[in-house]
């Protein structure tokens, strides 16, 4: 497994001018073909931003088969987050490679139900990685 960015506040002002709260904000990690994205933090306009540009890069590599948001511990999603969450699915589709959602709280699980992307984004279950 293989720590690609971990962003914290301090280093996301420097490689996006973002002004987000002071915590760790996302990491990925690759595993061969597969990259996990782990988001700890409030899913809104400003991260959703940076984090489709970080996430389009290791895509548009053209060495992904598999994508995996990890929303463990993300406590809210607006409609931004939705739209970096179905830009990546797009992207993972139009070139062949699977996308999947794991850890979803409450909160993000009413959003995903509500907006339907649970109809073309699976979830899987956290200690399995097995499609629920």
């Amino acid at each position: 497994m293989e720590r690609l960015l971990y962003a914290t506040q301090e280093n996301a002002k420097n490689l996006f001018e973002a002004n987000i709260p002071s915590r760790n904000l996302y990491s990925l990690e690759r595993e061969g073909s597969t990259l996990i994205l782990h988001i700890s933090a409030e899913l809104d306009h400003h991260l959703a931003d940076q984090v489709s540009r970080t996430v389009d890069i290791q895509i548009e590599n053209g060495t992904l088969k598999t994508l995996i948001f990890d929303f463990t511990g993300m406590t809210f999603m607006d409609s931004s987050g939705i739209g970096m969450v179905m830009g990546r699915y797009r992207k993972m589709n139009f070139l062949g490679g699977m996308t999947y959602v794991t850890g979803i709280g409450e909160g993000v699980d009413r959003i995903f139900s509500m907006s339907g992307l649970y109809r073309v984004i699976p979830r899987l279950d956290a200690g399995k990685r097995e499609e629920k």
